[in-house]
């Protein structure tokens, strides 16, 4: 039984090794074509290590001007929506949750029937009512929508609060605290994990949102990081470019990467305590 045991675990090693390499090998690959000369690209047997390092592509990125604006307003948008809509979510998830509210269950299966439907079957009413109001070619449709919170956010975290008994929040209303005391001073600190994991993960989708900006965006100077990329690769990609495109690819990674370490210890906290009962 011992040695099949040591035989299963070995199998299971080589299998998420093999994983691991199939995740991780672009990322590398990315970060190694970055720091090529154009040339380097396509050399045989390929270059893992660069040799020489050419910082090359990063400069000539820093030289172009959609680049700097793009990263601004990505983070204008990303951080607006996330922040603002995470408070909104939470406040949502802890009345459907909670609060004692007529036809409830009714408005929030409601609120989920809006899942099931695909984005591009609203797109073109939501560009119409958009560019009659003038907001086409700003960033307002970007960040307006999302500040009022993220279904998918309010349905994890209604089922977290479900794992928090009533009793807490029946004490809160005894001792005289207000919905809004109730929410910030005793939900809000025991969904902080579930908040931190969802959190990023919002932040990563609208960090890495592509369809939305190419639609309402037509200003080089207000397009988003994601636009800027998708540019550089039509214009870049013809000449062979690729350390360039990579290099930019590298700097629209860094900033999910940093707030993920960041938040890293939040999630891991969320998925440890969505099974615990209070």
């Amino acid at each position: 039984m011992t040695k099949k045991k040591n035989m299963t675990n070995i199998l299971i090693i080589i299998v998420l090794s093999i994983g691991a390499i199939v995740m991780v090998g672009p990322l590398l690959w990315m970060v190694s074509t970055s720091l090529k000369e154009k040339s380097g690209v396509f050399q045989l047997p390929p270059q893992w290590i660069p040799n020489p390092v050419k910082w090359d592509a990063y400069k000539r990125l820093a030289e172009l001007d959609t680049l700097a604006s793009g990263i601004k307003n990505t983070v204008i948008v990303s951080l607006s929506v996330t922040i603002v809509g995470t408070i909104t979510s939470s406040m949502a998830a802890f009345s459907f949750a909670k609060l004692r509210m007529p036809h409830k269950n009714a408005l929030f299966l409601m609120l989920l029937a809006a899942l099931m439907i695909p984005y591009p079957a609203v797109m073109i009413p939501q560009f119409m009512m958009f560019s009659k109001i003038g907001w086409v070619d700003t960033l307002l449709p970007l960040i307006v929508p999302g500040m009022f919170g993220n279904i998918t956010m309010i349905f994890f975290l209604r089922q977290y609060l479900s794992n928090i008994p009533d009793s807490v929040v029946e004490a809160a209303k005894i001792d005289g605290a207000g919905y809004l005391k109730m929410f910030f001073q005793l939900i809000f600190p025991l969904i902080r994990p579930a908040v931190a994991a969802q959190f990023i993960l919002w932040f990563m989708g609208v960090w890495n949102d592509y369809l939305a900006p190419l639609v309402y965006l037509n200003s080089p100077e207000k397009q988003t990081l994601q636009v800027v990329i998708a540019n550089l690769n039509a214009a870049y990609a013809i000449q062979t470019d690729y350390p360039l495109i990579m290099a930019a690819s590298v700097v629209s990674l860094l900033p999910v990467l940093i707030v993920f370490i960041i938040f890293q210890k939040q999630i891991i906290e969320s998925v440890a305590l969505s099974g615990m009962k209070g």
